[in-house]
């Protein structure tokens, strides 16, 4: 992202190019995960159709998760691994990684701990109940320039190899699945009225995580 979804959630102004074109895909979303929970409701899933945590093209609930949110986390999951940031990342140098096609771009480098930092963000507000942008200052000052990028991200991320960056997004999605764990499907599904781009939930939240993924790792990353 060019610009800041950090200033965006505080409903000041989408300032997020692929954010604000997406609202209305993301209050549809909200709307179908809305329509998805209730038709869940009516079926009984048996357990052969968990999909195991090696099912990595199997869609559905996992074991060890409530049944909504493995159906989540077995999303997340495929992006990250068959088709996101460690595929599109493949045999990238430091070099490579730290390339600026224009002086107003972003390296890869930067983006691919943007969707770190984005997770994280993520975390604060839906784990801790947290409003956008009330974590602490010292949160702020380690995961703000990737955040929201630009000149912050180009002067300070920059000189590290791709195992650093995949390490981070490793880290971060360990506490994820750990924080999902602990959740039912009623947290999930619980509207924030205060969300600056209208009512939604935790799971149209974070399949705005995944989706975000998918964005940031077209041509280049």
């Amino acid at each position: 992202m060019a610009a800041s979804e950090r200033n965006a959630l505080t409903g000041h102004h989408f300032a997020d190019q692929c954010f604000s074109n997406r609202r209305g895909f993301l209050k549809a979303s909200a709307s179908l995960a809305a329509g998805f929970s209730a038709l869940c409701g009516t079926l009984v899933l048996p357990e052969t159709t968990q999909a195991s945590d090696s099912d990595l093209n199997i869609l559905g609930p996992k074991p060890g998760y409530a049944p909504q949110v493995g159906t989540l986390v077995s999303m997340l999951t495929w992006m990250r691994e068959a088709n996101g940031v460690i595929t599109a990342s493949k045999g990238l140098t430091k070099a490579d990684l730290d390339y600026l096609i224009d002086p107003n771009a972003n390296t890869i480098g930067a983006l691919m701990l943007h969707l770190a930092a984005t997770e994280t963000y993520y975390q604060f507000n839906t784990f801790e109940g947290k409003k956008w942008d009330t974590w602490p200052d010292s949160v702020k000052q380690q995961w703000d320039p990737a955040m929201d990028l630009g000149d912050a991200g180009r002067k300070t991320i920059k000189g590290h190899d791709r195992d650093y960056y995949l390490n981070i997004l490793q880290e971060t999605r360990v506490k994820s699945l750990a924080e999902f764990r602990k959740r039912d499907d009623a947290w999930l599904m619980a509207i924030d009225k205060d969300c600056p781009w209208g009512p939604t939930n935790n799971y149209c939240k974070w399949f705005h995580v995944c989706e975000h993924e998918a964005q940031h790792c077209a041509p280049p990353l």
